[in-house]
């Protein structure tokens, strides 16, 4: 609880539009890692809704290519969220 909750903070003090997802699913169509893996921006943001604190290695597999903040059509800037994600798990030692 206390991730979810602080980790959400944190991460909405770095990136503000972070909250203004709608999990639309359209960053992952463009997504170089998800071609690769795994990966997706939806899923890491559930993750930290959540509070669960495998966040800290789903991150690791974004390739901050950029793509994803191009075709939002909510304006997230979702590179920057990303890197705010990053800062979250360090900041928390997780």
């Amino acid at each position: 609880d206390f991730f979810k909750r602080q980790g959400s903070e944190y991460i909405d003090s770095l990136e503000p539009t972070y909250k203004t997802c709608i999990s639309c699913v359209t960053c992952s169509a463009t997504c170089t890692a998800a071609q690769f893996t795994d990966f997706s921006f939806r899923k890491v943001l559930l993750l930290i809704r959540r509070g669960d604190l495998s966040v800290a290695d789903e991150i690791k597999k974004c390739m901050l290519c950029g793509k994803c903040t191009l075709v939002c059509p909510r304006g997230v800037n979702t590179r920057n969220v990303v890197l705010s994600i990053k800062k979250a798990v360090n900041h928390f030692n997780l």
